[in-house]
């Protein structure tokens, strides 16, 4: 699952991965994982991105903020 907006934040402000990785003092690989879903952030690279882009980090990752109440049941 691609994190849209979060791609769409960096393109926004002109950065590429390689340099999103430099001001965030991450690895570019670690960067490219966050954009495709394959890695989760932890809260102090969450903040990073905050910080960097100005857009909440519920808005940058909301699939890592979503509830989701299982209500399958085995009997």
């Amino acid at each position: 699952m691609l994190r849209k907006n979060l791609i769409t934040q960096r393109m926004n402000h002109n950065l590429t991965q390689r340099e999103v990785a430099e001001l965030l003092g991450i690895s570019e690989v670690f960067v490219r994982k966050i954009e495709r879903g394959d890695s989760n952030p932890g809260r102090r690279t969450m903040l990073k991105f905050e910080g960097l882009y100005g857009v909440s980090e519920r808005e940058l990752f909301p699939d890592l903020f979503e509830v989701n109440f299982d209500t399958f049941c085995i009997i």
